[in-house]
């Protein structure tokens, strides 16, 4: 990371801040905000749902400490966090056709082609190159929910959107379908937030669609019975009474967007890099629970799955066949893996054989 130095007396601030926009928008973000690093409301939010044990075994998010909510002491010397964001949906997402077809396996359209941190990331470097290029050596860090970063927050700063109250940042002409990422600047840029207003009103549409009820109150989620956590963060065993109502979805949940009035502005990313992989916006459940562990790791390569791992990814898909039709296809699938080695996969495959009166 190159060394801090002083601010130029000559350096026009508001210049560099439009610049910074522009470069960013030509490296392939749809919009560029600079936020103040003052977070105390989304602070004591943060603090009172840890308290509260909703992050379940996501334990990483208090570790930090303070630092999750004061990007200067994450990055010392930080004065601004330049915040932008990308869409990744794909032309033609099909994502309430695949949650009609139990038989298909429905992953989170964010996790159909590469893995975001792999594109974001050096697009950030490269802003921070092109930065230091047109005013010599600055202090700065990237983050691609990377680090122990509110990023949410740090985007309603930037006056990029609002936070819903499915929790997620909600921009007005772009809905949620957007990746964040954050470059800490040393730099007293001129700031463009926070955002005004809350565009949500009466509207609890995420808050009915979430099919585990996962949400305790507007802008409050319990992530235990969240899908997205149950399927990807969570290391152990689904809970019981939470599997049927899991359905098909394998990999994430994107229920409470699909239903958001707002995501009706939402645009089909350009990047071919989000356009989906391996076939995963149209197959079927038994056939990805066929696949070797060898398979899934080169079908995988580059992909977000590779989060789950192997064993938590047939452990979701014996979830999915669970709740699929009792079909001869669903019902093959799960008797190969009757005796599989991990008593993870035993057990929920066990479950869903029970499922289909085996």
């Amino acid at each position: 990371m190159p060394q801090p130095a002083p601010p130029r007396a000559d350096l026009d601030l508001a210049t560099l801040a439009q610049s910074i926009k522009d470069w960013g928008r030509e490296l392939g973000f749809q919009q560029v905000g600079i936020a103040g690093i003052d977070l105390p409301r989304h602070e004591e939010h943060l603090q009172r749902w840890l308290a509260a044990g909703y992050q379940g075994e996501m334990d990483y998010l208090a570790t930090h400490g303070s630092k999750r909510s004061r990007p200067a002491e994450l990055r010392p010397g930080t004065l601004r966090v330049v915040s932008l964001r990308m869409d990744y949906l794909p032309a033609d997402p099909q994502m309430a056709r695949r949650l009609g077809e139990p038989e298909k396996a429905y992953v989170s359209r964010y996790a159909l082609g590469r893995d975001y941190h792999k594109l974001v990331r050096p697009r950030l470097q490269q802003l921070a190159d092109r930065i230091q290029a047109q005013i010599g050596p600055f202090g700065y860090r990237a983050y691609v929910d990377s680090g122990p970063v509110l990023e949410k927050a740090l985007g309603e700063q930037a006056a990029l959107g609002w936070i819903g109250k499915n929790t997620l940042l909600l921009n007005r002409h772009a809905g949620s379908f957007f990746f964040l990422g954050e470059l800490f600047v040393d730099l007293p840029l001129p700031v463009d937030g926070p955002y005004q207003g809350e565009h949500c009103g009466r509207c609890t549409a995420c808050l009915e669609a979430c099919p585990t009820q996962a949400f305790v109150a507007p802008y409050v989620l319990d992530a235990r019975r969240c899908i997205s956590y149950l399927t990807i963060e969570l290391k152990g065993a689904i809970p019981l009474e939470l599997r049927p109502l899991i359905g098909n979805r394998v990999f994430g949940c994107d229920d409470c967007q699909i239903v958001c009035p707002w995501n009706r502005f939402a645009r089909p990313s350009p990047e071919s890099d989000f356009q989906p992989r391996q076939g995963l916006d149209n197959i079927t459940l038994a056939e990805l629970f066929l696949w070797s562990e060898e398979e899934f790791l080169a079908r995988t390569e580059g992909s977000p799955l590779r989060r789950a791992g192997y064993e938590r990814w047939l452990r979701n898909l014996a979830v999915g066949l669970g709740n699929a039709p009792t079909t001869i296809p669903v019902l093959e699938a799960l008797e190969a893996r009757r005796a599989h080695p991990s008593a993870l996969v035993r057990e929920h495959v066990a479950w869903a054989l029970r499922r289909h009166g085996r």
